[in-house]
């Protein structure tokens, strides 16, 4: 086995933390399956930029946060903890560049990370964007595609990337080029040190539910499920703490930087809806 791939002790708690089964044939149903769980599970978080913890894009380390630490993180080690994990199911993983839409249109180079997994066709996958489908997309296909996150569609541009959309609006621009995981050291320092960067303005976490979303942006709640849309300004600290450990089973200490000076930090209108709620 790789020295980067989790052993068959490390496989079985990584599966247990998502609460998938047993491994399975690596074929499209289980894509499916732990596509769907990982994003329930592991959420979307920037709590590490805040907590001044180091972020090392090495896939052992990646792999160990997820299910150690029982954390989550950003694009770079959610999709980078989820290869190493599919590459030791047996399935053949591909990383990818791509660049995420925003209010100023996308972002810079290898502004976010996605996957490209191989079947009998290729799928497009990725667990670390808040704003995608809750199953794997299918890369060749260029119609619209359901889904229970949304609508999407992926176009060609001039220069041979590709344009995915969501409900009509663009998501990101994808390149098609392999990457390693190395390639994305300079953009995941950019984003955890760069006053521009909407990591470094407020803390954000994030899960995908059964019926809809949970977001934790400073102290602000946002869930939506069938009944629409709810927002709450939490009240204090120990508030922000409980909401912490019980949407995203996160147990932090009072008084840490996350819930104490970084609550308020930012101005939350302006930034990227990198994790709506939905």
């Amino acid at each position: 086995m790789h020295p980067d791939l989790p052993d068959p002790d490390r496989l079985r708690a990584y599966l247990e933390r998502i609460g998938a089964p047993d491994p399975g044939p690596p074929d499209l149903p289980y894509l499916r399956l732990l596509h769907q769980r990982h994003q329930r599970t592991v959420p979307f978080e920037t709590l590490s930029i805040h907590l001044g913890e180091d972020i090392v894009l090495d896939y052992a380390a990646l792999v160990a946060k997820v299910v150690d630490r029982r954390r989550g993180g950003f694009c770079y080690e959610l999709n980078g903890a989820f290869a190493a994990l599919l590459t030791a199911l047996g399935y053949r993983v591909t990383l990818l560049a791509a660049r995420i839409h925003g209010e100023h249109g996308f972002g810079p180079p290898l502004d976010h990370l996605a996957l490209r997994v191989d079947l009998d066709e290729p799928w497009l996958v990725d667990v670390g964007a808040g704003r995608f489908a809750d199953f794997p997309l299918r890369l060749a296909e260029r119609g619209e595609q359901p889904d229970p996150g949304g609508v999407f569609q992926l176009t060609e541009t001039p220069e041979g990337d590709l344009d995915l959309h969501r409900n009509g609006e663009p998501h990101s621009r994808l390149e098609l080029r392999p990457r390693s995981l190395a390639d994305f050291t300079m953009a995941c320092w950019w984003q955890r040190t760069a006053p521009q960067s909407d990591f470094t303005a407020s803390p954000t976490c994030s899960r995908l539910t059964e019926d809809g979303r949970v977001t934790l942006r400073g102290d602000r709640l946002i869930t939506t499920g069938p009944d629409g849309r709810r927002e709450e300004t939490l009240p204090d600290e120990r508030a922000v703490l409980a909401a912490y450990r019980e949407h995203f089973g996160i147990d932090l200490s009072p008084g840490n930087p996350v819930t104490g000076r970084y609550a308020h930090a930012g101005d939350p209108a302006a930034a990227r809806e990198l994790c709506p709620a939905r």
